[in-house]
């Protein structure tokens, strides 16, 4: 099982650059904080809006998400996760949205999935065991 954060997901989902791995990642389980469901939800709508995704289209990747919803993908709250981030957030110059992933990975000692740069440097800092996806943005 590994930790995803939703810039990995939105890969998949979206089939960009990396998604075939990680799809290959999640055939052995995923888990994430219930913020990825918005933040995916949120890069979808980014794509309708810039004319990218079809209202067809985004219908299907919802539907994606909520079938991978109790199989390969489980979320938990992460209210418990959110003092910690932010001092991760401030010690490593990335969002609290990125650190609750981090502190999340931690705290289940999960390796990370991301698509996110930034975050992946962040993380190894913090002593997370992560893989990066280079995904075309």
């Amino acid at each position: 099982m590994i930790a995803i954060d939703a810039s990995a997901l939105a890969c998949f989902l979206l089939k960009e650059e990396g998604w075939r791995e990680v799809g290959e990642a999640l055939k052995d389980g995923a888990l994430s904080p219930d913020l990825v469901l918005k933040e995916v939800s949120n890069a979808i709508l980014k794509r309708f809006r810039r004319g990218e995704m079809s209202k067809e289209e985004v219908d299907a990747a919802l539907k994606a998400l909520k079938a991978l919803m109790g199989r390969a993908l489980k979320v938990e709250g992460e209210g418990e996760y959110v003092e910690e981030a932010i001092k991760v957030a401030m010690e490593r110059g990335i969002t609290v949205y990125d650190a609750i992933y981090i502190v999340f990975s931690k705290g289940r000692n999960l390796k990370l999935i991301t698509a996110d740069g930034s975050q992946a440097r962040a993380a190894s800092e913090e002593g997370v065991d992560v893989r990066l996806v280079e995904a075309r943005r």
